[in-house]
């Protein structure tokens, strides 16, 4: 299995170097060469099967060499143990032919740990085979951070820093991030948006004397460990529905694209899925691109779903290559357009085949508080924001025969002040997290300047 770049002008990549590279030397982002496919009765037989079985199923024709079946099963194994469901990824049904897929049961609390786990595990295991030491740089808009420093903190060949912006995250996604105590883990606060952390993070990546000298490496979305790990649990709760027999949608509040574009994945593999569609918040940049064609960014405007406040999707990348038939230098041109004036346009070939491929819709900040409440009140299920958001974009699809799952991405604790004020419940954290408020925080808050950061990484590595 090998991997290329986005934008054609990257080295080809084994898994393993896909994985430790993270961002392609030409800016571009790695995808498979070819997509494996899943035969029918391959994923008929996933019924009954352990979430860890079915991710080794799945996950095992991307990897190529890079480990043994019976390594790769260990790595699984760790990734999942700290799990708080045994079902992993259950399903909840909100209504008629209208479900839940709680992605929340992981250490950190949301659909990030699904990847995250396993990723530290795969960077532990490679990192000791080979004896190197690398450093993690992450940006966040809230939960990768968080889910990044608890697979990473601690291990022994790695030194973690994640970038999120000063303010603009919940206190609980805040404090996941700062309270860590291990040496090797830092968070550091960027008088920014999230779009600047990420514009930093790309930066770091294309500086290549920065980025060899610290052995850059990359856990974002932009990592394609992060989008496979994501893929299993579409089939995972797609079986369950009667999959493949029966053909289901998703529905996905998503901001950096990668989270739906792991469903797309799935799709080509040979899942029967009939819809994916796109729930953005006010922030809403993907669906008007998917409606008209024009990617054009407005600015960031603060929200109650603050993981979904972004207007540069860095996994929209992945798709465009794919509907430009994996034109790289189409796809180049595109992103250089965005960096030089905030917006490309798509051509209507292109746009044509992403609109058969994805519907989307958007909920504003009031929409979404009275999904939480219309939520609570006819079923109890508490939402978080983001949840809530593709709850009411999936409640707007035509009304179909097919099941639709909307996926849960965070714990209503992460949102505490968003949720009461919707629906008058305060959702606590869970016991082992109980005394978050009171730890201690480790921060250091620091400008929207490339070298300032770069600056702090080379001194608070490991040498």
């Amino acid at each position: 299995m090998r991997y290329v770049s986005t934008r054609g002008n990257a080295p080809v990549l084994s898994f393993e170097e896909a994985m430790l590279t993270g961002l392609a030397r030409d800016g571009g982002l790695y995808v498979p060469e070819t997509i494996p496919q899943i035969s029918a009765d391959e994923i008929a037989a996933l019924a009954g099967q352990t979430y860890e079985e079915a991710a080794f199923r799945i996950m095992r024709p991307f990897i190529g060499d890079a480990f043994t079946d019976a390594e790769f099963r260990a790595i699984i194994d760790r990734a999942y143990a700290g799990f708080h469901h045994a079902a992993r990824a259950p399903l909840v049904q909100l209504a008629p032919n209208h479900f839940l897929l709680e992605l929340f049961h992981g250490p950190t609390l949301a659909f990030k740990d699904f990847a995250m786990q396993l990723i530290g595990q795969l960077f532990q295991a490679a990192l000791s085979r080979s004896g190197k030491r690398v450093t993690i740089v992450g940006a966040t808009s809230g939960d990768t951070g968080s889910a990044a420093i608890e697979a990473f903190r601690g291990l022994s060949n790695v030194d973690v820093f994640i970038l999120f912006p000063h303010g603009r995250v919940s206190e609980v996604q805040r404090r996941q991030m700062t309270t860590p105590s291990e040496d090797n883990v830092h968070a550091l606060a960027v008088d920014g948006d999230f779009d600047d952390c990420q514009a930093k993070l790309k930066d770091m990546f294309n500086h290549f004397e920065f980025r060899d000298a610290v052995g850059l490496a990359g856990v974002n979305s932009i990592n394609w460990a992060r989008v496979l790990a994501q893929v299993v649990y579409y089939f995972t709760s797609a079986v369950s529905l009667g999959a493949p027999q029966r053909k289901v949608s998703f529905t996905v509040p998503t901001g950096n694209f990668g989270d739906i574009f792991a469903g797309y994945i799935a799709k080509r593999m040979g899942l029967p899925i009939d819809k994916l569609v796109v729930a953005t918040n006010q922030n809403d940049i993907l669906h008007r691109a998917l409606s008209s064609g024009g990617y054009v960014t407005q600015g960031v405007t603060p929200s109650i779903s603050p993981s979904m406040d972004i207007q540069v999707s860095s996994n929209f990348e992945r798709a465009l290559f794919d509907v430009y038939d994996r034109d790289g230098a189409a796809v180049a041109q595109q992103m250089d357009e965005l960096k030089q004036t905030g917006g490309f346009q798509i051509s209507q070939g292109a746009l044509q085949r992403l609109q058969d491929i994805f519907a989307s819709g958007r909920a504003s900040e009031e929409e979404t508080s009275a999904t939480i409440a219309r939520a609570f009140a006819e079923t109890g299920e508490v939402l978080c924001p983001h949840s809530a958001v593709g709850v009411k974009v999936a409640g707007e699809q035509p009304v179909s025969a097919t099941p639709m799952i909307t996926l849960a991405t965070a714990h209503p604790a992460k949102f505490p002040a968003a949720v009461e004020a919707a629906c008058g419940v305060h959702p606590p954290l869970p016991n082992r997290m109980a005394d978050l408020y009171e730890r201690s925080e480790r921060v250091t808050r620091v400008p929207n300047d490339l070298a300032a950061i770069e600056d702090i990484i080379h001194e608070r590595r490991a040498h």
